[in-house]
């Protein structure tokens, strides 16, 4: 009978307490839309719930319009830009701890300003744009600003950073994230870059200085965007103090737009690229860009292909043939003066003649189309083969020739292009959002009206007990996973502290060291050998400790290290893994014991590992950390991928759909999306495997020495463009990789299968991310050799 009495109770006191954490001091609702707004003081910006789509709203800034009709408004910052909220119940609240939160139909929340604060806060709109989250005594303290976190639109006065990115839109009538970005890379210079479905590439940057370490970019009052002094573009208006603002446009191009204060239609005052065809992706593969500046940008799809979707030029063109290998049944047609921007990998072959050029491509199967080039003041000509029809342009100043591979049979193919204008994807349909409304069941409403008002009398009783359970269950690391009933679910142990340091008999006897923990070697109560990892970082909560190592617990693959359990006590955070007898392959590629075979299955069954983190999971499983330490190898030479995930487990906070806020992992072996500031996937992983690849074939390290004339070392370049540079020049006289095979190997190894597995590494340490397989592709191709 107490056991019963005491649930309605504790169940009301944990309501009160609920509520009262989460009560806020101001709130907006987007149901009053129109009249829930903060606007700037002299009435330039107005802030609020703004309609994205059908039932679908965001929370944005934009300026202000004479009428209340949304429709054309300019809008320059977007919160939820890429999870618009319900139009029933959804709350912009600024909560008493400080958080300013956005509510999705008073259900989730889809964003916050992650601020804390005990004082009384102020949520102001400056006259410059700036929205600004601000303590509300007298030195005003800002713990928030949107102008720290821009979307398309930098208004005058606002910082682009090194940690900002301005990302374009996906259509005129869609705010969520395109496929443009302009950023700082890291040589400090200004870039745009197109990140596309299908791929990813960098088509203009600004002028630097070798010696420059700035990384801020301004748009002043009259007109002028400046980087540091080594880049500075001014509008054609410049000197005039107008409502201007930079945006980088759906098409991929930055603008500065400029109009007097009270009119409505704004003028382009500047742009940053005056060919429209050089920016990446706005036709599509498969098709060509030529520019008329009387008739505009046309986009049309080379000839025997057929464009894909007539509003959306970005999806390009599709074959409207099939493709043999044969090159007895293959013939080429001219297109001249078509440019490529990419060039697949940078393969190139110099002084190669047209008939050496065109038997190239014919020789190889994927070879869809070569340009060749003769440079009649230079003496020389340049063939390079295409394996993708990207990015490609008319110029008439171009001298060189696309040759196109077609089937050779009677279908005549026109050579006349379509002529729809890019215009952007003006025919994309708004973001809708489902709402299904339902009425409320009176009984049970008046039943917890009731349950509530009983229970407020059981809460003045027993509040200052609820309180200090409160306060006790705050103490405590783990709140609502108890280790009992995680060992049931995962099937592997909840270890105790005092168990684990038994076990290593004090942390005695390290074995390996990271940046995520160091790794000890220890006996269990059962006479198991386990690696035991102690984290670095104790901080991280309970509950996302818990949540995540039950994830990981349930892997079970022959090529992941096997997890055997945890401790998760007080501030210590410990990892128990199975202990592999012949340590890491970094280990092992100095020593005589790995020969040709065991080096071919260690990478096939590293691939087989990552294929099954990559797709056979959760799409967030990415180790973002292969290198060779981390590569284990039992007593058969079995490896066994280690620290996978731990990326999340050591950090959560930094993980936000696979977008990670700083770089990670180990130099030289790290893609170059992580210095790009562009999303990070799977082919992170595709990309440090196929360097361990190359290391496993080579013997050499990351990056390789070259000899000079007197055979000394004077110079450093990455393993991978050394490996190319070899296959570029090899592939000329037959065989290639003697030169590139370790030592230790002598000759006892399969040529085909060493070659074959060096083009499946350099294909996946592609400078682009979408030319690279997936783990499953590069698993197919070695058991398929």
């Amino acid at each position: 009978m107490m056991q019963m009495a005491s649930s309605p109770i504790l169940f009301t006191i944990l309501i009160f307490l609920f509520r009262f954490q989460h009560s806020s001091s101001f709130s907006l609702s987007v149901e009053k839309f129109e009249d829930d707004i903060i606007v700037s003081p002299k009435g330039t910006f107005t802030a609020g719930f703004y309609p994205v789509g059908e039932n679908a709203y965001s929370f944005a800034i934009w300026f202000t319009q004479k009428h209340k009709n949304l429709n054309n408004a300019t809008v320059v910052w977007v919160a939820n830009r890429d999870q618009p909220v319900n139009g029933k119940r959804s709350t912009l609240s600024l909560l008493k701890t400080g958080n300013l939160v956005l509510t999705d139909a008073g259900v989730s929340n889809v964003w916050s300003t992650e601020t804390n604060s005990s004082k009384s806060l102020q949520l102001f709109l400056y006259e410059t744009g700036n929205l600004v989250l601000r303590e509300q005594d007298i030195n005003g303290f800002v713990l928030w600003q949107s102008f720290d976190f821009p979307t398309d639109t930098l208004l005058p006065d606002q910082d682009l950073t090194g940690y900002m990115n301005l990302v374009s839109s996906r259509s005129v009538n869609n705010y969520s994230s395109g496929s443009y970005m302009l950023f700082f890379d890291y040589h400090n210079s200004l870039c745009l870059r197109y990140n596309g479905v299908q791929s990813s590439s960098l088509y203009w940057n600004a002028d630097r200085f070798t010696y420059n370490s700035s990384r801020v970019a301004t748009l002043n009052r009259l007109g002028n965007f400046h980087f540091f002094y080594y880049f500075t573009f001014k509008t054609s208006d410049y000197g005039t103090v107008l409502q201007r603002r930079l945006t980088l446009d759906i098409d991929g191009n930055v603008r500065v737009y400029s109009r007097k204060h009270g009119q409505e239609n704004w003028s382009v005052t500047g742009q940053f690229l005056q060919q429209p065809c050089q920016i990446h992706g706005i036709c599509g593969p498969n098709s060509a860009c030529s520019y008329d500046p009387r008739t505009g940008r046309k986009c049309s799809c080379l000839p025997g292909y057929s464009i894909i979707n007539n509003q959306d030029w970005s999806q390009g063109c599709k074959p409207s043939f099939k493709f043999s290998c044969n090159k007895t049944k293959s013939r080429f047609i001219v297109l001249p003066h078509l440019e490529f921007d990419n060039f697949d990998n940078h393969v190139f072959y110099e002084n190669y003649t047209y008939k050496q050029c065109k038997h190239l491509c014919l020789r190889l199967c994927e070879c869809i189309a070569f340009q060749f080039r003769y440079m009649t003041e230079e003496g020389f000509s340049y063939c390079y083969p295409k394996t993708q029809l990207l990015n490609v342009r008319r110029s008439t100043e171009f001298e060189g020739s696309v040759f196109l591979r077609l089937p050779k049979n009677n279908t005549v193919f026109s050579e006349q292009y379509d002529s729809l204008v890019c215009l952007g994807n003006k025919g994309v349909k708004q973001l809708g959002r489902s709402y299904i409304t339902s009425k409320e069941n009176e009984s049970v409403k008046f039943m917890l009206w009731f349950v509530s008002g009983l229970g407020g009398i059981e809460v003045l009783c027993f509040f200052l007990v609820g309180c200090m359970l409160y306060k006790k269950n705050r103490k405590q690391s783990i709140v609502v996973i108890h280790g009992n009933d995680l060992e049931e679910v995962t099937g592997f142990r909840k270890f105790s502290y005092s168990e684990i340091n038994q076990a290593t008999k004090g942390f005695s006897e390290e074995i390996g060291r990271g940046a995520g923990g160091t790794v000890y070697k220890g006996v269990l109560s059962d006479n198991r050998v386990a690696a035991i990892k102690r984290l670095h970082d104790a901080i991280q909560g309970g509950n996302e400790f818990l949540a995540e190592v039950s994830i990981i617990g349930r892997l079970n693959h022959m090529n992941l290290i096997g997890m055997w359990g945890y401790c998760a006590e007080g501030k210590h955070r410990l990892l128990v893994y199975e202990y592999m007898e012949n340590g890491t392959l970094a280990d092992n590629l100095s020593s005589s014991e790995l020969d040709w075979g065991k080096r071919y299955n260690i990478a096939m069954g590293t691939a087989k590992g990552l294929a099954y983190l990559h797709e056979e999971c959760l799409e967030w499983i990415l180790h973002c950390d292969i290198k060779p330490q981390n590569i284990l190898v039992d007593s058969d030479y079995q490896p066994k991928v280690a620290d996978f995930g731990l990326s999340k487990l050591l950090n959560r906070n930094d993980l936000d759909n696979s977008n990670f806020s700083r770089i990670r992992g180990t130099r030289g072996y790290m893609a170059p999306e992580w210095v790009f500031n562009m999303q990070i996937t799977s082919k992170v992983d595709v990309y440090s495997y196929g360097v361990v690849v190359l290391e496993i074939i080579t013997g050499k390290g990351p990056t390789t020495s070259i000899p000079n004339k007197d055979g000394e070392d004077f110079c450093d370049e990455s393993l991978a463009t050394w490996v190319r540079e070899k296959s570029r020049k090899g592939s000329k006289f037959g065989c290639w990789v003697e030169e590139i095979a370790d030592p230790k190997l002598g000759s006892n190894y399969d040529a085909k299968r060493m070659e074959t597995l060096a083009n499946v590494a350099l294909d996946c340490v592609s400078e682009e991310k979408d030319v690279r397989p997936t783990m499953s592709q590069v698993v197919e191709r070695l058991i398929s050799h």
